[in-house]
């Protein structure tokens, strides 16, 4: 099969499931990882699509299943990427939430539906499996978002440093989800399941 075929063919696999990992696709395609990475390059550069930990997902502005992608699932504030933390539902959807504060506590909401989650170094920018990062909680420096406020890091160390420059406590995804939650309810331990 041509590159060319390939690419029309996750493109259209891309629209229907919105979200995709490379061993699916490559497994699909009954071709390697790398070449399926060779062919989303394309896709990727265009705009079309985003990396995301292990796959790709249709490019928020180009998806037509999710209408409020721009609008946090959690508390309706807007979506900025920078700061944008996504879960991938098991039925191909996305949730977005406008920052690491409300997509923990989203991702407590749905953790037995959400098949994977997303969000960004706040240094390097960069896309990042959510359940790896690192967070810092209660910083003094304001990034004007939800409070408290929650910023997510690839590396202990960058989240350690910038702890250390401006203040708060470092915490791995299931201890800044038990944290967030106490802070926002503390009359309950797990304040988003209701238990």
């Amino acid at each position: 099969m041509l590159p060319a075929e390939r690419q029309k063919r996750i493109r259209e696999w891309l629209q229907e499931k919105q979200s995709v990992k490379i061993s699916e696709l490559s497994a699909w395609l009954d071709v390697s990882e790398m070449t399926i990475h060779r062919d989303v390059k394309s896709l990727i550069a265009e705009g079309f699509a985003e990396k995301t930990f292990g796959g790709i997902m249709l490019k928020a502005e180009t998806q037509t299943s999710y209408v409020y992608a721009d609008m946090c699932a959690y508390c309706s504030r807007p979506v900025k990427e920078r700061l944008a933390y996504r879960l991938i539902m098991s039925d191909h959807t996305i949730k977005h939430a406008c920052c690491a504060h409300c997509g923990l506590l989203l991702h407590q909401q749905y953790e037995t539906d959400a098949v994977q989650a997303i969000c960004h170094d706040f240094l390097m920018e960069t896309t990042i499996s959510a359940l790896q990062a690192w967070y810092v909680m209660d910083s003094s420096l304001n990034i004007g978002c939800c409070q408290p406020q929650v910023l997510s890091f690839d590396q202990k160390h960058h989240a350690q440093q910038f702890a250390d420059g401006f203040g708060g406590a470092v915490y791995t995804f299931s201890e800044a989800t038990e944290v967030i939650c106490k802070k926002m309810n503390p009359d309950q331990p797990r304040c988003c399941k209701g238990d």
